[in-house]
């Protein structure tokens, strides 16, 4: 995609057994598009990050260039060149 912003999306070390490699590239406009982008080319993300109505799972936390995005609205959260998205899974259980 010529001319296309370009975002890195950094992977916790839980979510590395998902993906080929923990740092990847997307094109995509917003955090929901991203987490689209990103369960279509790594099915097995599915069900990791959110869940089956498409809610962001209460564990998951995502950071846009160092700062937590909110619960609310992060589906529209922009995505522009040289953005770098942080997403980590903590461990839940008991």
């Amino acid at each position: 995609m010529l001319g296309a912003a370009v975002a890195t999306v950094d992977l916790d070390g839980m979510l590395r057994e998902f993906v080929p490699r923990r740092h990847l590239e997307t094109t995509a406009p917003t955090l929901g598009a991203m987490l689209e982008e990103l369960e279509g080319k790594y099915p097995r993300l599915r069900g990791k990050l959110r869940d089956e109505t498409g809610t962001l799972r209460p564990f998951v936390k995502l950071f846009r260039n160092g700062t937590e995005v909110g619960r609310a609205g992060w589906e529209a959260e922009p995505l522009g060149t040289s953005d770098v998205v942080d997403v980590l899974h903590s461990i839940q259980g008991g």
